[in-house]
Order: structure tokens, then sequence, then C-alpha cells
């Protein structure tokens, strides 16, 4: 089958390599060599994260924690900000495991606002609020550092994070920001096949679980902690092909570092926003731009369709529409995120000025 080159904002282009390292025999999950693979995927993602908190990898997409972290956390009440569809998603699933949802609400495009969190939680008490870091649909990049500032001087409400297509792209100070949980999907900016995710949890954050009548089984995060603790295993049977990629991606992530590959991200997202400015505008709040995914908009309404169409055809690359039906036509989005040099984000830019006639 034709290789089709990826720059949608996931599933990422994974290494040649990568899929190579899943070509091998199985072995048992409860053997002695899993626990030296999960040993070994735990401890590294500690080290690339630069993280002294519990790391869980797990066999689910990052969707899995967007629920399970409400279950473990939530008792009552919780605040979700919303500015575009993932982070109304995570509404839509606090409210579908019964809890009492108030919503910090934004026009899709701008970025949440460390005043208004503040101002929010002054007004009622939370057991939790939300914030996605990189908002895919909008290609905003919401400020989870000041933040987490705020989340600081309420320390009865977690700071649960999504940063599925941020994290391994973007740098951030895990331990410092006042964060409670942060999650991740590894196809993404860890360039990785779907599958797994990763989620970092606090010890506020577990003992608050583990003294709970009511949390997630499959997602809790005592059951994956406890077990890692005991056994150097995970739980339930793993996706142990998988795994195994990831143990090999990981090692070449933490050759490159979080640092690095957060300045290599940044060079690829400045490239694309100066290729945007010249041939259409950015979707997003100046200032909080993403530089993983940009969202771009169609200001010459082009055929989006159409263009991708023919770019996927002419030069076997890929690139996707804008998200939902508010900005299918109204906004393109190119990923570059995962193992993409900004030579790589060139070819797929030059080809689009060829087919839409730029």
């Amino acid at each position: 089958m034709k290789h089709k080159k990826l720059y949608i904002p996931g599933p990422t282009e994974v290494r040649k390599e990568i899929i190579e390292e899943m070509d091998e025999y199985m072995f048992g999950h409860r053997m002695d060599r899993m626990t030296d693979l999960y040993t070994t995927i735990v401890e590294d993602t500690k080290d690339f994260l630069d993280t002294d908190k519990h790391v869980i990898v797990l066999t689910a997409s990052g969707t899995e924690y967007m629920e399970s972290s409400i279950s473990n956390l939530v008792d009552d009440k919780v605040l979700c900000s919303t500015c575009g569809s993932f982070s109304e998603r995570q509404a839509k699933v606090a409210e579908r495991l019964g809890k009492d949802v108030d919503k910090l609400e934004y026009e899709w495009g701008k970025a949440v606002k460390p005043e208004d969190v503040r101002e929010a939680l002054q007004k009622d008490d939370y057991d939790a609020f939300t914030c996605v870091m990189n908002e895919t649909s909008t290609g905003i990049r919401n400020p989870i550092e000041e933040i987490g500032e705020v989340l600081k001087d309420f320390p009865d409400t977690f700071f649960i994070v999504d940063a599925i297509s941020a994290l391994g792209g973007d740098y951030v100070d895990i331990d410092g920001s006042g964060i409670d949980v942060i999650f991740t999907s590894v196809q993404k900016a860890f360039a990785m096949p779907p599958g797994l995710a990763v989620c970092v949890v606090d010890d506020d954050a577990y003992q608050h679980e583990k003294e709970k009548d009511s949390a997630s089984w499959y997602g809790g995060f005592q059951r994956s902690i406890d077990y890692y603790k005991r056994k150097g295993q995970t739980h339930s049977t793993p996706a142990v092909s998988l795994m195994l990629a990831y143990r090999k991606q990981m090692k070449h992530m933490l050759d490159e570092s979080h640092q690095e590959r957060d300045k290599r991200h940044k060079k690829m997202a400045e490239y694309t926003r100066d290729w945007a400015y010249q041939h259409f505008d950015m979707f997003p709040e100046e200032g909080y731009m993403s530089q993983t995914v940009s969202t771009i908009e169609n200001t010459r309404g082009m055929n989006v369709a159409e263009v991708i169409e023919e770019v996927n055809e002419k030069y076997d690359l890929v690139f996707a529409n804008g998200y939902g039906s508010k900005l299918s036509e109204k906004t393109f989005r190119i990923g570059h995120m995962g193992d993409h040099e900004v030579k790589d984000v060139k070819e797929l830019t030059d080809a689009i000025e060829d087919v839409a006639e730029l």
C-alpha cells in the first residue's frame, strides 16, 4: 500500500523503525520480560516529562482519562472551561457521569484566561477544574501554567489537564504548575501508533480516589499505581506490541529531550504561521496559538475538501479540514507534531500552494 505522509492533528506520522519494533513474537503479560518492559516505559516517561509524580501508561485512548479523572476526583461539582470541541467533550463526559457541571465558556478561537478562572472559582466550591492545554479543533494553546498558579490558591479543587495533542511537542513544567492530573495519547506528539494513553497523577489525586467509595475501575489511579508498585506491571492485559514500540520511541524522545522537541515544534509552528499569514490568516487568538497544530482561516474561500483530496492524490500528503460543522470549510488544519521537521512542513505547504494556485 502506498505511504501517505500524515500532517493531520493525529494520528501523526510514525517512523518505520517504530512500526517494525512491533514485529515480535508475543510473550505473557505476567512474565518477567513484561515487568522489565513496563518498568522501563514508566521510568523513561517520568524522565522525559521531568516529573516525580505517578505515571500510568494504559492501553486506551486518552478519552479514557477524560472520563476516569472525573469519576476518580469529582464527588459532586466540577467547573469545565470550554473553548472548542474537545473541551466541550470533557464537559459532556462529566454531565454523562451525573456530575453537577458549570461551564466557563469561550467563543471558539479564544483562550481560557486565568483571571476568569479565578473569578469563577471564587463564586462556588468545586471538586475539580478542567482545561484543555491544546484545543485541537481551534488551534488554541491555553495558558495552563498561569491557570495552575490560580489553582494553587484553591487547594480543595483539583486541576485536571487534557494535554492529548500537546505533551511531547510542547513542554510544560508539570510538577511546578499546580497540575494534579494531566494526560495524553501517544498517537499525537509522541509519534506512536494509537492505542496507549499516558496519565500523570499527583499524590493528592491518588489519595482522594483511594478513599472514595466509587471510582473508575479500569482507569482508576489507585489500581494502576498500586499494581505497578507491587508487580511492576499493568493491572490488566496491555497491548504488548504497542508497548514495545513505545519503549523504542521513548528512547528516541529521551535522546532528543522534551525541551529540544519543544524547540523543534516551535520552529514548525512559526514557519506554518508565517506561511498562513502570507496566504490566509490564523484562526486562533493572537498570543495563544498551538505549537503542534495550526488552525488556518480559509480567507480565500477555497474548496478545502477538494484541495485536501488533490494534495493527497498528487503528492501523497494528508492534511485536515476544519473540525466539525462550525469550522469544516471555514478553516483547515496542519498538524506539525511528532517527528516532523520544518522541511517536512514546507513539503506540504509547497503542495498546497501548487494545488490551490496560491
